[in-house]
């Protein structure tokens, strides 16, 4: 069983930065992709960043040049440094990743962001 941990989430002023951090642990085999998703009340939660083990990333249009995804594999954690916040990056982000080899996705308790003045 993985269990995350997350933390860094908090309130912030539009154009402030935020950086969210998500250790993995309890697994056998290792983590295969890690991703971080976001999501308000009332809509369906979206994919904001993801990245491989070998750290390919991509990134939601909504945050591309402002939101950098990274990982350390020694250590299963997984970085979302979040810059030039706006108001509607407001929502509760979630951590996300898939174990190698079961390929189980497991879930973190989410951290939320707000973004207001």
């Amino acid at each position: 069983q993985v269990q995350l941990v997350e933390s860094g989430g908090g309130l912030v002023q539009p154009g402030g930065s935020l950086r969210l951090s998500c250790a993995a642990s309890g697994s056998r085999f290792g983590i295969n992709t890690m991703n971080w998703y976001r999501q308000t009340p009332g809509k369906e939660r979206e994919l904001v960043a993801s990245i491989t083990r070998s750290t390919t990333s991509n990134y939601a249009d909504s945050v591309k040049d402002r939101f950098t995804i990274s990982r350390d594999n020694r250590k299963n954690t997984v970085y979302l440094q979040m810059n030039s916040l706006k108001p509607e990056d407001t929502a509760v982000h979630y951590c996300n990743v898939d174990e190698l080899l079961t390929g189980r996705a497991y879930w973190g308790q989410g951290t939320q962001v707000t973004v207001s003045s």
